[in-house]
């Protein structure tokens, strides 16, 4: 069992498709398949379930892939850390986040403070954040949903509240509050599940025995307001957007009666990994720059 093996199985568990995996490690097909049946053979049992041309993780590949790509990180860690002692160079940091747009302060700051370190960003939901820590390929994720567990540490960078966006001449629009039952007929507009959104709408429509219309789904959260002032639907957005649009935003504000609306943003590493000091740094601003006036 060599490292070349190990990476070969890491990619053909990522993508699940022996040749999208081996597009993505430059080798030709044939050397994958090759590959992953003398693994199987070594360890005396499948690591995937093969159906035609089809093939899917089973749960003795699952358990496999958490310690690869552990092992995996932590290899990647000592190369860092190594050549950061030996060569002095600038380094580079990596984060994942589900709305890059929230980094472009902390990025801007990190740059003055630290320039010449690459810096490489991964738009990503949560699941797919965790996946990126345990493999080492970020150094840190800002998630506005619970990513914890024993194999992360975390840091609340801020917490704001989440209003209810209206179109203007809604039949909603001019109150203060509403409650989340008075919107059982509404049509929404959120992003794909997976994002917090999406998360905290289904979330609070539970709880009331409820689910959302979603008629309108996408990755782009900050093209929200427009489709909200569209008359497309309603739709959830943190206090941030409110101030951000200022007067001018083609929609009308309102605050839910609901317990714990809000979004809570967490800075999230991976416990026990080295973070070089151009890391150390962009976590320290992120701490001290990121949404300064949430609420």
């Amino acid at each position: 069992m060599d490292l070349l093996s190990l990476r070969y199985f890491q990619s053909v568990a990522r993508h699940q498709h022996i040749s999208r995996a081996a597009e993505e490690l430059r080798v030709a097909q044939p050397s994958v398949s090759r590959t992953i049946i003398r693994l199987e053979s070594e360890l005396g049992t499948p690591l995937f379930d093969r159906r035609g041309r089809r093939i899917r993780l089973n749960e003795h590949g699952a358990a496999f892939l958490v310690r690869v790509e552990r092992a995996l990180a932590e290899l990647e860690d000592a190369r860092r850390e190594v050549a950061d002692a030996g060569r002095g160079g600038p380094g580079r940091v990596a984060v994942a986040a589900e709305t890059l747009l929230q980094l472009a302060g902390v990025l801007s700051a990190f740059r003055e403070l630290r320039p010449g370190v690459g810096v490489r960003l991964f738009q990503a939901p949560v699941d797919s954040m965790r996946r990126h820590l345990r493999s080492g390929e970020v150094d840190f994720a800002l998630a506005s949903q619970p990513l914890t567990g024993p194999e992360v540490c975390s840091a609340e960078l801020a917490r704001e509240e989440v209003l209810l966006a209206v179109p203007v001449g809604h039949r909603l629009a001019g109150r203060e509050r509403v409650a989340v039952a008075e919107l059982a007929d509404e049509d929404f507009v959120s992003t794909r599940p997976g994002h917090w959104q999406r998360a905290l709408l289904e979330r609070l429509f539970a709880r009331e025995g409820l689910a959302p219309r979603v008629v309108c789904e996408g990755d782009e959260a900050a093209a929200t307001p427009e489709l909200v002032g569209a008359g497309v639907g309603i739709g959830l957005m943190p206090a941030v957007a409110r101030r951000v649009l200022g007067e001018d935003c083609p929609v009308g504000w309102l605050r839910l009666d609901a317990p714990d609306c809000h979004r809570t943003l967490t800075l999230v590493w991976r416990r026990d990994a080295y973070l070089s000091p151009a890391a150390l740094d962009f976590r320290r601003l992120a701490g001290e720059r990121l949404m300064p006036d949430a609420s």
